[in-house]
C-alpha cells in the first residue's frame, strides 16, 4: 500500500467511527449538536453569520431508516444518501451547514492587486489557491495585504479549513489557517463552529467526501457550489471522540510522511535499477551477447552487398563506394571513393565474426526537414514535427503546426511509415520510429533515416539509445546482423 493510500484508509477509518475505541462515557453527539444549533442562534442574532434557509434535522426512524425534517415539512427518507455511512450508535449525522459558516472569499484582479494591495505594512494577509499547497501548507508571504478597516473583504479566521472549490485544484489542496486571513473566491472558508476544527479539516479529506465532492463538480473548469457544499452529510462524533481520533491521526502523520520518503527513495532506487538493466541489455544486444549466434544465418557481409546494391540503384552517379572492414593488421579501415582511412579509434566495441561495421549512412537514405523562413510563399501548407513533438519512442502529436512545402520539397520532408527520425537540436540525438499512415512532413532540425534495403529498423533506434545513453552517440557506425 502506498504512502497516500494508507493516510486515505486511517481517514475513512476515522469518519466511520473504526479508529479508536468508542467511550460509553463520552457525552452523545445529539447533545452536542443542540449546543451547536444554540450557538448558531446567537451568532446569527449578533449579525455574525447568516441564517441558513435549509436548517434540519436528520434522525433514525423505528425501522432504522435516515429521515430530515426540515422546518415545519414532513420527514422524507434519506436512506440512500445515508446509506454511504455506517455509524457507532453516539454519533449522528448533519448537514455540513450544521456545524460550519461556509462562504468563499473575494477575487482581486491582477491590475488591483499591484495598485492597491502589494507591498503593504499591514492589514490581512491575501491567499489565493496558488498560495494553498497540495502539501496542505499555506503560504502568508506573498505580499498581498488587505487593510483591517476594509469592510468588503470576508474574512476566514485562525484554525479554519480553506478549500479550494474551483479549477483544476478543485478538492485537492486544502490547509488549517493559523492566523485570521483575506483569501480568494476559488477558496471555500468551513469556520467550524462547535466541533474540533482539525476533525473538520480531516473530515474534507476522507475518500467518502472527496467521492461525494467529485459527484457534485460542474462546469467548464469543474468546481462545487457553495450551497451544494453546505448540504453535504457530515458525520459527527461526540466531542471527546473528535479530540481523539484528532490525536490518534496526528500520530500517523508522521509516520506517513517517513513512509513518503521510504517509497520514494524506493521508487528512485527501482527507477535507477531498471535503467542500469536497460542499458545492460541493450548494450549487451548490439555487441552481440544477448543471443548465442547461429552459424546458418546468412552473414552481415551479404546483407549489406543488399542495402550497397538498393543505395547504388537509388542515387545512380551519385553513388560512392564506401565500406568498412578488417585488416590482416588487425585494424578496422574505410575505404570512400578512391581513399582509404585508418577508423580503429572509432570503434567502440567488438562485435562477433559475423556481423560487420556501416556507417549509418549507408543503410539509411538521409536529410534533414524544411527550415522555418517567413518569406517563403509558395507551395501549400501542410503540418510539420520539430524536435518538440519528437521524444524517445514516442510522437506528441497534439498541438501541430503548418507551413508551405512545394511539391519539390513535400518529396523531401515528408514521412513514410518507418521512418527513423532524429533530433538535432535539443536533445541531440532523441529518436523514435515514425509509425503512422498520415501526411506529415519534418522541420530542418529533424534528421529522417530511411532504409535503402530492408532493415530492423527498430534495432538501430535501439542502438541510438544506448548510443546516447553511453555519450557517444554522433554517426561513428552501428553494428548489424541480420535478424
Amino acid at each position: 500500500m502506498k504512502a497516500e493510500q494508507l493516510r486515505k484508509s486511517i481517514l475513512q477509518l476515522a469518519i466511520q467511527g473504526k479508529l479508536v475505541p468508542q467511550d460509553p462515557a463520552d457525552e452523545p453527539a445529539s447533545v452536542l449538536l443542540e449546543r451547536i444549533r444554540a450557538e448558531k442562534q446567537r451568532l446569527i442574532k449578533e449579525g455574525k453569520i447568516k441564517k441558513d434557509k435549509g436548517d434540519s434535522v436528520i434522525f433514525k426512524g423505528d425501522d432504522n431508516c435516515y429521515y430530515e425534517k426540515t422546518g415545519k415539512n414532513e420527514p422524507v427518507s434519506i436512506d440512500e444518501e445515508a446509506s454511504i455511512f455506517d455509524l457507532p450508535d453516539n454519533w449522528i449525522l448533519c448537514r455540513l451547514s450544521a456545524i460550519a459558516d461556509i462562504f468563499t472569499g473575494n477575487s482581486i484582479n491582477e491590475a488591483e492587486k499591484q495598485k492597491k494591495y502589494m507591498g503593504l505594512d499591514s492589514g490581512y494577509n491575501y491567499i489565493g489557491t496558488k498560495d494553498v499547497g497540495f502539501d496542505h501548507s499555506i503560504n502568508y508571504t506573498n505580499g498581498v495585504k488587505i487593510p483591517y478597516n476594509q469592510g468588503n473583504f470576508r474574512i476566514a479566521h485562525i484554525n479554519t479549513p480553506l478549500l479550494c472549490i474551483e479549477g483544476g485544484s478543485a478538492g485537492r489542496k486544502i490547509g488549517v489557517l493559523t492566523e485570521d486571513v483575506c483569501f480568494g473566491n476559488k477558496l471555500c472558508a468551513f469556520e467550524p463552529i462547535g466541533i474540533n476544527p482539525k476533525y473538520l479539516y480531516y473530515y474534507l479529506q476522507n475518500p467518502i467526501f472527496t467521492q461525494i465532492f467529485k459527484e457534485k463538480t460542474t462546469g467548464i473548469i469543474g468546481g462545487v457550489s457553495v450551497n451544494s457544499l453546505k448540504n453535504l452529510l457530515f458525520a459527527m462524533p461526540p466531542l471527546a471522540e473528535q479530540e481523539r481520533i484528532v490525536s490518534e491521526i496526528e500520530k500517523f502523520e508522521p509516520l506517513i510522511v517517513e513512509y513518503d520518503k521510504l517509497e520514494q527513495q524506493a521508487t528512485k532506487l527501482d527507477d535507477e535499477i531498471y535503467d542500469k538493466l536497460k542499458k545492460s541489455i541493450l548494450q549487451y544486444a548490439i555487441q552481440g551477447k544477448l543471443v548465442p549466434q547461429d552459424s546458418n544465418d546468412e552473414p552481415a557481409a551479404v546483407l549489406l552487398e543488399r542495402i550497397r546494391a538498393g543505395k547504388k540503384a537509388q542515387l545512380g552517379k551519385k553513388y560512392v563506394e564506401s565500406y568498412i572492414y578488417k585488416s590482416d593488421d588487425n585494424c578496422y579501415y574505410e575505404k570512400v571513393g578512391s581513399g582509404t582511412k585508418n577508423i580503429t579509434d572509432e570503434i567502440p566495441f567488438d562485435i562477433p565474426d559475423p556481423w560487420e561495421w556501416a556507417r549509418v549512412d549507408t543503410l539509411f537514405h538521409h536529410n534533414t526537414g524544411k527550415a522555418l523562413n517567413s518569406a517563403n510563399t509558395k507551395g501549400n501548407y501542410r503540418e510539420y514535427i520539430t524536435t518538440s513533438n519528437l521524444y524517445w519512442n514516442y510522437f506528441k502529436l497534439d498541438s501541430l503546426k503548418k507551413m508551405l512545402f512545394t511539391d519539390e520539397e513535400i518529396d523531401k520532408c515528408s514521412l513514410k511509415k518507418g521512418d527513423l527520425l532524429v533530433c538535432e537540436g535539443g536533445d541531440i540525438g532523441r529518436a523514435a520510429i515514425w509509425n503512422y499512415d498520415i501526411p506529415m512532413c519534418i522541420q530542418n532540425h529533424i534528421h529522417r533515416l530511411r532504409a535503402y534495403s530492408a532493415v530492423e529498423t527498430k534495432f538501430y533506434y535501439c542502438v541510438l539509445y544506448l548510443y546516447k545513453q553511453l555519450g557517444i552517440i554522433g554517426g561513428k557506425g552501428i553494428g548489424i546482423r541480420l535478424l
